[in-house]
């Protein structure tokens, strides 16, 4: 019996890992197919296209997210000169004579030597990988929520494979690693204490500044472990970190074009007022291609309804500190996307991914038959409905 269960564990958990690398497959292909890296695109976008992603060039706030394309330089600097020669002749040859492999790849010709080839191949693995993170950094969420085994697998299949279509008017290669980042420091957050997330508030921070507008939303975690004092504390010195990483990226662009946001909130007002375009043309005036087909576009108001629909069904049954997190959230990134963010561009509310999440775990609980709320959760996350929130949420964790 032991060896059975242990056999049926196994085989469960490799059914996990298949469907997820079948769901980030399918997600980045969606993503890659849909906005590449900002490469062979009219003259509006080469001021943040890959080339001057990687080579620092690029406008602000675009060149401040850096982490994979540091890593590409640094992998690229390392390679020995040789083997980079020789990778860049075969895959010259390849994509020339359109075989292979490589010549899948939907480069732009302009990048096919060896000062880029190295580099975009880099990109392209380190991002899919990442994809595939922030579906299993979902699934560990799902878990600590208490959601059903069923529920902790589709949930997050159903977020990432619905990331490209979120990406309406824009794409970037840093959206999937912000993904992974929000949804691990939620784990950590749920499982661990607060300091744990330091290398994370890095890594996020390089990677995105708005990174640092996120930690406040962990707070109501840091709560349940510790006192008010100390989960402000967390709080504090995480947000400091994150504003160290950011001055250095700012120091370290600061001759770039550019600046720190851009002013978008006419543009919103014009496009939210605007009946045609916000019930099914967008704000690029025309239906987008996504998984191959041509679809309304994210921001009009179909799509977006059913999102606050998702979420409004299944509130009442978020954990107590989940709900907290969303409002805090909600209230942090609603103004800045009205502010700063193209109209109808959704991938911009990402601070709300993991309320997304949430509620459409417990909606999935329910489908399943299961209980819809999450309350009750390994961590405890709920406790009694009937109890107030500061009661619930002094002290540590019960021990596992």
């Amino acid at each position: 019996m032991i060896k059975r269960r242990a056999s049926f564990s196994l085989y469960h958990w490799a059914c996990c890992m298949v469907l997820f690398f079948v769901a980030a497959s399918a997600s980045f292909s969606g993503f890659y197919t849909k906005w590449r890296f900002r490469d062979g695109f009219p003259d509006a976008n080469v001021l943040f296209s890959f080339d001057r992603m990687v080579d620092g060039t690029a406008i602000r706030p675009y060149v401040y997210r850096q982490l994979i394309p540091d890593v590409a330089n640094w992998i690229s600097k390392e390679t020995p000169a040789t083997l980079n020669n020789r990778l860049t002749e075969y895959c010259q040859s390849k994509m020339t004579r359109g075989e292979g492999s490589y010549s899948r790849i939907n480069i732009n010709p302009a990048y096919i030597n060896k000062v880029y080839l190295l580099r975009y191949l880099v990109v392209y693995v380190t991002t899919f990988l990442i994809t595939l993170l922030s579906v299993c950094t979902m699934h560990l969420v799902c878990k600590e929520m208490n959601a059903s085994p069923a529920t902790a697998v589709l949930a997050p299949v159903c977020v990432i494979l619905m990331i490209p279509y979120l990406e309406s008017v824009g794409g970037y290669f840093y959206d999937f690693p912000e993904l992974a980042f929000m949804m691990l420091a939620v784990w950590i957050a749920l499982r661990f204490d607060w300091w744990w997330i330091a290398p994370l508030a890095v890594l996020g921070t390089w990677n995105k500044e708005s990174y640092l507008l996120f930690i406040p939303t962990l707070y109501p975690f840091f709560r349940r472990r510790t006192s008010r004092l100390g989960a402000l504390a967390g709080t504090v010195v995480l947000s400091m970190i994150c504003v160290g990483i950011y001055y250095f990226m700012r120091m370290r662009f600061a001759n770039n074009p550019g600046g720190t946001v851009e002013i978008r909130w006419s543009d919103n007002l014009a496009y939210y007022t605007h009946l045609s375009y916000l019930l099914y043309r967008g704000s690029s005036g025309q239906f987008e291609m996504t998984f191959g087909l041509l679809l309304p576009p994210a921001g009009t108001l179909l799509p977006m309804a059913f999102i606050v629909w998702t979420v409004w069904r299944a509130w009442r049954y978020l954990p107590s500190a989940m709900q907290h997190h969303g409002q805090i959230a909600a209230v942090i990134n609603i103004p800045l996307y009205l502010l700063f963010c193209a109209p109808g561009e959704l991938r911009d509310l990402s601070m709300l991914y993991v309320i997304v999440l949430a509620t459409l775990a417990a909606n999935l609980n329910e489908l399943f038959g299961n209980s819809t709320d999450l309350a009750g959760g390994s961590c405890h996350l709920g406790g009694n409905a009937s109890q107030p929130y500061n009661e619930r949420y002094v002290g540590p964790l019960e021990s596992r």
